[in-house]
């Protein structure tokens, strides 16, 4: 049995949300939390009993832990970087200790926590290993997210999707940048569009998003790219995605609008709500908000490209 790396995240326990939402949108691997703050009350709510492990009531209640796991092939260091650069921009205070593990003990405890969830008005989001659901009058997306993040059910991914349900037309072009496990790309084919292009930077995303495209039976239309779409991606679309994190959205977007149609939205997610209103003055140089939401701590945009740049 081949051995993995955990990283192992420690941070104060009043940061342990935003720490988590930036490891889940950060790094493309799944994660679970560590956070006893609430104990007595949550196991009061769940259980409904009073008596809890002595090992638990001795955990440090002001720490909590973030855990990401990484494959055998996968270097640690750019993970750990990324998720450094972003917590030092945040101001959020964390260690990172790395940690070896059996690849049995990931695979076999993280699909428990994902199950099949309604999106908007016309998806619904079934993990592949889940046969228990009733999608009604949905289409299904079926996803294996490997390790590639996006299972549907953060704000963020939830967010882009509502999107894309009210502006995407019958037959339109979708490119979506970072694509990650290709849920958005996917989803815009079951909800109508002709074709969707994946562009993502980390190889594992790629292959698992392409792997995700045959499972839903949309691989004839969809490309997942490995690379920088400016570099690898040719052509004009009308709807382009962007569910990512602040500083990638403020950094590609002028880059963007050359890949819109004239008449085109962008959708932008993955934006922490206290960065909400510097990503809309930057992107605003380039485009005209014409929709914003917030839900949870995060904010999604759609726009157009405005008629004269402004600086």
């Amino acid at each position: 049995m081949e051995s993995w790396t955990e990283i192992k995240i420690s941070v104060d326990a009043k940061d342990i949300d935003r720490a988590s939402d930036i490891a889940n949108v950060v790094v493309p691997y799944g994660i679970y939390i560590e956070d006893y703050t609430n104990l007595e009350q949550e196991v009061e709510d769940i259980a409904h009993i009073d008596l809890i492990d002595e090992d638990l009531l001795a955990k440090d209640r002001n720490k909590a832990f973030v855990h990401i796991y990484l494959e055998p092939d996968v270097s640690p260091s750019e993970a750990v970087a990324f998720l450094s650069e972003r917590y030092n921009a945040e101001g959020i205070k964390h260690s990172i200790e790395l940690l070896d593990c059996l690849e049995e003990d990931w695979r076999n405890n993280w699909k428990k926590y994902f199950n099949p969830i309604e999106v908007g008005e016309k998806l619904l989001i079934r993990p592949s290993w889940r046969d228990d659901y009733d999608a009604g009058n949905r289409k299904v997306l079926n996803i294996d997210p490997g390790l590639a993040f996006g299972t549907g059910g953060h704000e963020t991914t939830r967010l882009c999707l509502e999107m894309c349900e009210k502006y995407l037309k019958e037959g339109d072009s979708v490119l979506d940048v970072g694509c990650g496990s290709g849920i958005l790309g996917i989803a815009t084919l079951l909800l109508g569009a002709d074709r969707a292009v994946g562009v993502d930077i980390d190889e594992t995303a790629v292959r698992t998003a392409a792997e995700n495209a045959e499972i839903n039976g949309v691989a004839d239309r969809f490309t997942a790219i490995c690379g920088s779409f400016t570099d690898k991606v040719e052509g004009k679309y009308d709807i382009v995605l962007a569910n990512i994190v602040a500083d990638a959205i403020m950094f590609l977007s002028k880059g963007i609008k050359d890949f819109m149609k004239d008449d085109a939205v962008y959708i932008m997610s993955g934006i922490i709500d206290t960065r909400a209103e510097e990503v809309k003055a930057s992107v605003s140089q380039y485009f005209d908000i014409i929709e914003e939401h917030l839900d949870n701590g995060w904010a999604c945009f759609a726009a157009r490209r405005a008629a004269v740049p402004r600086s």
